[in-house]
């Protein structure tokens, strides 16, 4: 049995990396290991933050060890737990790195750490290159790869952007297991009820947070087109689920001005981990229309839930959705993605449920585990 620690954010902290990390920790638990997890006191200043809060309710997830402990903007924190956890000498530690912005504080922890000479360091880099550049990327990101040992990505484009940096130390790209921790599929009809939908109508969904980079704009043009071109055939509603991330007035402007209001359902707060399976199980389809891509944390959810996507030939996405098998693949423009939506709903739902049921069969947590293991020589 190892002694195991993910530094990275967990309860009551909220979002898609809390729930991997957590959901990392109970694999590696459940394989016998002591896996703890050492998240954060303060992940972001408030005015770095774009959401409404960076804490969830709901609570905790049980049987796990959370250590909510390091300030990402105190140096002599990081100092501290760096010393803390080179006492403890875990076996391994996992580090996610997402953004540039922690490579101060993270590099600093490890640094101390590796004084040790016996905790190996794996990253799981979710990006290299952010999606929003920022002064000092480049030199914090630099500082941060330089205190790990080997790195999993889990796309092409997060291991090519990692090669600009690290040309030498060991990297393995594994796929983004399933979200499988929302719960079972339910069906479609009691889905709607809970969610106060209409049982009877056509709903495809955009689910996540809301920055630029994933192209809701687009999809909203993309709407707008259908309804000028096809009329016929918008005999469906757009969901978007998920709290804004910027400016909320330029999209309701967009909606306006574009005359859609009525083809949409908007459920634009956050949405908490209790309500994800009704969200994705109310839907006929996921899409997303984004401008450019690394890997997306909606894919695995949407392969859990058995949904077909609709996605843009961005990044990694590509890979992760064989086109007219698990979805479709379209180019990141309004006209191509109201296409995709239109070649959804001519070829049905039905059609791509027995592909997703064989091609989720890839994305396991216990697949994950054993190649971070191997980096590791544990």
């Amino acid at each position: 049995m190892a002694k195991l620690v993910i530094i990275g954010p967990a309860h009551p902290l909220r979002g898609g990396l809390a729930t991997f990390n957590q959901r990392l920790a109970k694999a590696f638990n459940d394989e016998g290991h002591s896996c703890s997890i050492y998240s954060f006191s303060l992940q972001y200043p408030s005015f770095l933050f774009p959401g409404k809060t960076q804490f969830t309710d709901e609570p905790a997830p049980e049987n796990l060890v959370i250590h909510s402990v390091i300030n990402s903007i105190n140096p002599f924190n990081w100092i501290r737990i760096g010393n803390r956890l080179k006492k403890e000498k875990p076996d391994m530690i996992i580090v996610r790195f997402w953004l540039p912005f922690m490579g101060p504080a993270l590099g600093t922890i490890l640094r101390r750490v590796r004084k040790n000479k016996h905790t190996r360091i794996i990253c799981i880099a979710d990006n290299v290159i952010p999606h929003e550049k920022r002064f000092g990327d480049k030199p914090f990101t630099r500082y941060f790869l330089k205190s790990c040992d080997a790195f999993i990505t889990m796309s092409e484009k997060v291991m090519s952007d990692l090669r600009q940096f690290q040309k030498e130390k060991p990297a393995k790209q594994v796929a983004h297991p399933l979200y499988d921790n929302f719960g079972d599929i339910i069906p479609k009809e009691a889905a709607r009820k809970q969610l106060g939908l209409p049982e009877n109508e056509n709903i495809i969904l955009f689910f996540g947070f809301i920055r630029r980079y994933k192209g809701l704009d687009m999809l909203l043009e993309a709407i707008a087109f259908i309804k000028t071109n096809h009329p016929e055939a918008l005999r469906f509603k757009l969901m978007v689920a998920g709290e804004f991330y910027e400016d909320e007035k330029s999209y309701q402007d967009q909606i306006d001005r574009l005359g859609i209001r009525e083809h949409l359902i908007l459920r634009t707060d956050f949405i908490p981990d209790s309500e994800v399976k009704y969200y994705c199980c109310a839907a006929d389809a996921v899409i997303q229309p984004y401008r450019n891509a690394t890997q997306s944390g909606v894919t695995p959810l949407a392969y859990h839930f058995e949904k077909p996507m609709v996605v843009t030939n961005v990044g990694g996405l590509p890979a992760l959705v064989p086109d007219e098998k698990v979805g479709l693949v379209v180019e990141p423009n309004p006209e191509a993605i109201a296409a995709g939506i239109l070649r959804f709903y001519q070829l049905g739902e039905d059609f791509f449920i027995p592909h997703l049921r064989s091609e989720k069969q890839k994305y396991s947590w216990e697949k994950m585990c054993s190649e971070i293991r191997e980096l590791a020589e544990l």
